[in-house]
């Protein structure tokens, strides 16, 4: 079965965890990277595999149109899927697209007040209930303190799985933790972190902090699909 077939290739699964959900309810997670290198294209993968699970995934762009959010979406699913049939694909496609809805703010204008009201307004009239929600684009160091600290208690009141990505610079050198300077000081509020580390022509998925299971994980982006690959 296609959808089955999909659901094995489980980035999550590759990481070397021993269940899909390695986020508690009302956990946070992070993926930390330099511009360009990957951070939307992974957590697209893992929203793809919550929505073949039958998980609702909200996704909030804090950048990016909806348009261009759903090309992200539609584009990786077929690289995942690209040794099936287009038929087969197609309706798989919109059997799971129920399971998604994207939200956008504007930078300036997001808060986690304004988030929590725009999700009452999606689930008290029962048009959408978020499993999962991926926010892209949120500036996560040491001024978002509170702000982090809201969003966790959010995600807890929720039950909700809650991934971000974190823009880190180039200049930044990890302290004693691993972490980069400018996260570090948020770093305690996150259950899981992610570092995708660019090595001459691969980019690596680092573990930096979370469950010991996927400390052995030895995974690339693939630079032509931006797809998870095994690079054991």
């Amino acid at each position: 079965m296609l959808k089955q077939d999909l659901i094995l290739r489980n980035p999550l699964r590759l990481l070397g965890f021993e269940t899909e959900d390695i986020l508690p309810a009302g956990g946070l997670g992070a993926v930390l990277a330099h511009a360009g290198v990957g951070k939307t294209a992974l957590l697209v993968q893992l929203a793809l595999n919550g929505m073949l699970r039958n998980r609702n995934v909200l996704h909030v762009s804090l950048n990016d149109p909806v348009n261009k959010v759903t090309l992200w979406y539609r584009e990786l699913f077929e690289h995942l899927a690209d040794r099936y049939e287009t038929g087969r694909v197609n309706r798989l496609w919109e059997s799971v697209l129920p399971h998604r809805f994207i939200m956008t703010f504007r930078v300036e204008a997001f808060s986690v007040p304004k988030l929590e009201e725009r999700l009452h307004d999606l689930t008290e009239p029962g048009i959408f209930s978020p499993e999962i929600m991926i926010i892209d684009g949120l500036h996560c160091d040491a001024t978002m303190q509170n702000d982090l600290a809201a969003l966790k208690n959010l995600a807890g009141k929720k039950g909700m799985r809650v991934w971000l990505t974190v823009h880190t610079h180039r200049h930044e050198s990890p302290g004693e933790d691993g972490l980069p300077a400018s996260f570090s000081p948020v770093a305690g509020l996150f259950d899981l972190v992610l570092e995708l580390r660019p090595e001459r022509a691969d980019v690596h998925i680092k573990l930096l902090r979370g469950a010991a299971t996927a400390a052995g994980s030895n995974l690339l982006l693939d630079p032509s699909t931006m797809l998870i690959k095994d690079h054991s």
